[in-house]
């Protein structure tokens, strides 16, 4: 299904209320919206993660389409598995052949960027027809917000602590988006939750491919970030004003970054709001802001033009 504007979106709600998330987790919002795009002829395979144990509590479900819960590890391979069988179903003539069924993996950072890296690398290698969707909460919320290779750099995790020895983590945040582009397949793009029309129609794009898609969405956790519920949306806007998240896509190429930014706020403004950066000095919020500076200069040279602007207050 295209969608060009909000009056395209179907009315039908295939992801039931009643889940255990966190109040004010916009992963809720993400996987709402995610199904009204793809419809009901959809298979969702969903990696072991927040949204896997607080959507299924047995012996309930919010899934109103066919969902397979896998390990960290596998979800990519599931999902092949799960294509190519649709494939044979359909030369045997047991499904309709013009029959579309959407396949989408749903998993986070941890079932991405670390434990299910080589499943996906592989899944993306083959070819298979399946839209990857990573909700990016930048650590691993489920099991006690343990640090993850999204986790960004000073970022404040239980295994990360802010203190006079650790300050934070001390590594960068892994480019998943770029790794995956690097696989060469026709379509990726990085989304934000913040922007609703924005996410929707690069899911809408993805659904409408032959191969393999990836679509990288920033969800901000009020647990793991330690911001108020009511702050979710407002963080994720504000990721994008300081360039912290950036929302671009490629499709076949094609780079382009989606929202631009004539003026950039200062990181501080997206790092005061959230608990996870408590305690930092200001030499570190300007390190914080140094390899944002970078990071815009590359997509900037990237693209051709100042899409990303100058630095304000």
């Amino acid at each position: 299904m295209r969608i060009r504007t909000l009056r395209d979106l179907p009315r039908e709600e295939l992801f039931a209320p009643g889940h255990g998330l966190c109040a004010g987790c916009t992963a809720a919002t993400i996987i709402r919206h995610l199904l009204k795009v793809a419809g009901k002829n959809t298979i969702v395979v969903n990696a072991t993660g927040c949204v896997e144990v607080s959507t299924t509590m047995y012996p309930y479900t919010s899934w109103k389409v066919p969902w397979l819960h896998v390990a960290f590890e596998n979800a990519s391979a599931a999902a092949s598995g799960i294509e190519a069988s649709l494939k044979v179903l359909a030369r045997k003539g047991l499904i309709e052949r013009d029959r579309k069924i959407n396949v989408i993996v749903l998993a986070g950072d941890g079932g991405t960027y670390d434990i299910g890296l080589q499943a996906l690398s592989g899944m993306l290698e083959r070819g298979h027809r399946v839209l990857y969707v990573l909700y990016d909460n930048e650590a691993y919320m489920n099991t006690g917000i343990q640090r993850s290779g999204s986790t960004p750099l000073h970022a404040w995790t239980t295994t990360t602590p802010i203190g006079k020895v650790l300050r934070g983590k001390p590594q960068r945040k892994k480019p998943i988006a770029d790794i995956v582009l690097a696989h060469g397949i026709d379509y990726v793009a990085t989304t934000n939750v913040a922007y609703l029309m924005d996410m929707l129609q690069k899911f809408s794009k993805a659904l409408e491919l032959e191969g393999p898609s990836f679509l990288h969405v920033l969800q901000p956790c009020p647990t793991g970030w330690r911001f108020e519920p009511k702050y979710g949306i407002k963080l994720g806007r504000l990721a994008v004003e300081t360039a912290m998240w950036i929302n671009w896509e490629s499709t076949k190429g094609d780079f382009k970054v989606t929202t631009r930014v004539p003026k950039r706020k200062h990181v501080r403004h997206y790092l005061t709001l959230q608990g996870r950066f408590r305690g930092l000095t200001e030499k570190e919020i300007e390190e914080v802001q140094e390899h944002v500076n970078r990071e815009v200069e590359r997509i900037n040279k990237l693209v051709g033009e100042e899409v990303i602007g100058p630095l304000g207050e």
